[in-house]
């Protein structure tokens, strides 16, 4: 191989001279040209490659048609150049769209971890236990509590067994929802199983699963369960049907329980305590030490000073059976699932509590399964057990729902540290319902954080030293002053908008009548935010105060419903339907003492200056001719107005729109959310107004002009019957209630 490089403007010349080596390469062919380097930067001059090749076999004479080769050389060198540029201006394309496609490849894994970590949020509490002291809190990166969990092979859910918890089920459905997700991209399998179900009743499982029979159908095969005990399992039954997980039933049947706790282990059949009872030299005989075994954790352990009786022994034998009966069967589905699957087992917190010498289902199932494939989870514990050094732990993760409180360290004491360091304080120096929520443990570092925020603002500041319900509310809902001001300038406006549309050239006459109207519906607006927004309070219950008897009842009432019906529960706050109800009602009566009191004020405060106004001016009295509205009736259906209409009307606004669709958009559209706000208060307004002047008109505190103008006719005549006297104290006045704006009747 020859490598040759040719000057494009000297082609011409060079070919004449060089027939000798063009005679010696007469296989010098278009084909067997190679383009090497073409460098556009040079104009004058390209380099250009070529490569032939020689036969040294063939030795031939030239024959006429080789030796016209040199001029198809020529044509062929001059179209090279050409073929040259444009292949590396379609090779340069083809890279930039390779690179281009590397780059959107590279940016879906981004995305993928953004997805991922939105799927792992949850809004729950998680403690380490196995920490030596007190349970460390975990934070917002549950990463490490996922990763424990998906490592091994069964995961326990330990719920409450006396007092079942509603918050438990919430719980359970979403770490069962985090699981399927995990294992579904790591194309693992996840079984459920759960120890209400007896054993007898997986058939009926299994069709469920199939969706052969339905939600009711299966409902009967559960008929020994109490009514709200359905309703708590439904939503995750339904799911695991849904999304393919596998459902397994462990518990014991109730007839052989009945026998247990009856006559013992003795008083099954043969059969029965060869499946039920756990075999003779198995480490596990009938719980003579059960008493010593139980953890301090459980919330019902019996007195030690009681003897060890005959229903003692019955019981642990019972409690025997059942842990026999689940390691069984679990051990069991952990075959059913294959090497990889994941088993997660929800049953009774006693049943899977390590305890301080292992009893229960981990220790069990570690004869065939090393301890640490197996993690224990309890789900809202009444209580958190102290771990000293050398201790076995109760658990390994502590699981609070967000709304279930507890008795000791609810958050990570550190961080609250590191909080009120990093902003300077002492909490001796904070007030003391925040002293009093830190020391109860519902005050979790995102809050003491926020108003640590809040106090960077003087005014705000001081607000939230000085005043308890503002503290509440700007805790709840940092924006609270913002709603409060959008609400009071649009009530200011349509207010007097509404006064000089009305007085016209006597508005600054009755400058007088302008103020009051304008201060007492800003009084009224100020309530009709101010009593249906969400609070955060951290004040001791009723049963802890120190109060009269005979107000702790009422206490415990308003202490135990949410200042919102709508609001979300909170640290150490459960709220049902009966509480969410029971706020519209109370919120419903405060609003309509608000209106009943500020009625009355303004019409008595109109009787006060209408007085001033005559002594300064007697001829006032004739001139003045309109209906005054009743003191009584106007209080009565004004109070009413508020606290049925305007408090279902900021109920929704200040809990569903600016409390829950507010917080879902803040960190990604924090200025669709004020407008959001003020358009839908605008709105609200409007449709007050309307509301207002419909109930007026109905109740006959407003009249419209016909109605007017007989009236004027008719204290015509009755001034000229009474020769000239001046017309009684209750009119002269224009009407208070005529031209109200949003929910407030102005004068």
């Amino acid at each position: 191989m020859k490598l040759q490089s040719v000057d494009s403007k000297t082609v011409s010349s060079c070919i004449p001279r060089r027939r000798r080596l063009l005679h010696e390469s007469r296989q010098f062919t278009p084909e067997i040209l190679i383009f090497r380097r073409i460098s556009p930067s040079k104009h004058r001059r390209i380099n250009l490659t070529v490569r032939y090749c020689r036969n040294s076999d063939e030795n031939v004479e030239i024959s006429d048609k080789t030796r016209q080769v040199p001029s198809g050389r020529r044509r062929e060198i001059l179209v090279t150049p050409v073929l040259a540029i444009g292949s590396y201006f379609l090779r340069s394309v083809v890279a930039r769209a390779e690179e281009k496609g590397a780059e959107n490849v590279a940016a879906v894994p981004v995305e993928v971890v953004k997805e991922k970590k939105k799927e792992d949020v949850i809004v729950s509490r998680v403690y380490d236990a196995t920490a030596i002291g007190e349970p460390l809190a975990v934070g917002k990166d549950k990463s490490r509590v996922w990763e424990k969990l998906m490592n091994a092979r069964i995961v326990y859910l330990g719920e409450a067994e006396q007092v079942p918890v509603r918050d438990d089920k919430e719980l359970e459905l979403e770490i069962v929802k985090n699981l399927r997700n995990k294992c579904f991209e790591q194309e693992r399998t996840i079984s459920l199983a759960l120890e209400a179900f007896p054993l007898n009743l997986q058939e009926q499982l299994d069709q469920y699963m199939d969706k052969r029979i339905d939600s009711e159908t299966l409902k009967s095969s559960t008929s020994h369960w109490p009514p709200q005990r359905w309703q708590e399992y439904e939503p995750l039954l339904s799911y695991c049907r849904d999304n393919g997980v596998r459902l397994v039933a462990c518990g014991t049947p109730l007839e052989v329980l009945r026998t247990v706790l009856a006559e013992g282990i003795s008083g099954l059949s043969k059969p029965d305590r060869k499946i039920y009872a756990p075999p003779a030299g198995s480490g596990f005989i009938a719980g003579f030490t059960s008493i010593s075994r139980r953890s301090s954790i459980d919330p019902i352990s019996p007195n030690l000073s009681v003897p060890f009786g005959p229903s003692s022994y019955l019981s642990a034998q019972a409690r025997v059976v059942e842990d026999h009966t689940m390691s069984q069967i679990i051990l069991q589905a952990m075959t059913d699932g294959g090497s990889t699957g994941i088993l997660v087992v929800v049953t009774g917190a006693s049943h899977v509590i390590y305890g301080s010498r292992g009893t229960g289902l981990p220790a069990r199932i570690s004869k065939k399964l090393q301890k640490k494939n197996q993690t224990v989870i309890l789900l809202d514990p009444e209580r958190q057990q102290i771990r000293r050094e050398g201790e076995v732990p109760v658990a390994d993760f502590l699981w609070y729902s967000a709304a279930r409180p507890c008795s000791r360290n609810c958050f990570d004491r550190a961080e609250i540290a590191r909080v009120m360091n990093a902003a300077g304080r002492r909490r001796d120096a904070l007030p003391q319902d925040i002293q009093n929520g830190l020391d109860r443990g519902l005050i979790s570092p995102e809050v003491l954080q926020n108003f640590f925020d809040l106090e960077q603002y003087p005014v705000i500041s001081e607000l939230t030293h000085r005043f308890q319900g503002f503290r509440e509310r700007l805790l709840a809902d940092p924006k609270f002053l913002h709603r409060l001001a959008i609400e009071e300038s649009i009530s200011i406006t349509t207010t007097l908008l509404a006064q000089y549309e009305r007085r016209k050239e006597n508005f600054f006459e009755e400058i007088d009548y302008v103020i009051t109207d304008t201060v007492r519906g800003s009084v009224v607006d100020f309530f009709t935010v101010w009593l249906p927004a969400p609070t955060l309070s951290f004040l001791p219950d009723a049963d802890e105060m120190a109060v009269p008897e005979s107000m702790d009842a009422l206490k415990g009432i308003l202490g135990s419903i949410p200042d919102n019906a709508f609001q979300k529960n909170i640290a150490g706050r459960d709220w049902h339907l009966n509480h969410r109800v029971a706020s519209v009602l109370i919120g419903g009566l405060k609003l309509a003492g608000v209106g009943f009191i500020s009625s009355i004020g303004a019409v008595a405060s109109s009787n006060v200056l209408y007085a001033i106004r005559r002594l300064l001016n007697p001829a006032l009295a004739v001139k003045q001719t309109n209906r005054r509205s009743p003191l009584l009736k106007t209080a009565v259906v004004y109070g009413s107005f508020l606290g049925i209409s305007a408090n279902l009307r900021y109920q929704i606004i200040a809990g569903i729109v600016e409390h829950r669709i507010a917080d879902y958009l803040q960190s990604s559209q924090p200025l669709l959310v004020n407008m959001l706000s003020f358009v839908v208060r605008t709105v609200n307004s409007y449709w007050g107004t309307q509301q207002w002047i419909d109930l007026a008109r109905l109740t006959g505190l407003q009249t419209r002009k016909s109605e007017i103008t007989s009236y004027q006719m008719s204290d015509t005549l009755n001034i000229s019957t009474l020769n000239g006297n001046t017309m009684q104290e209750a009119g002269g006045i224009i009407d208070e209630n005529k031209n109200q704006s949003g929910d407030n009747p102005t004068s």
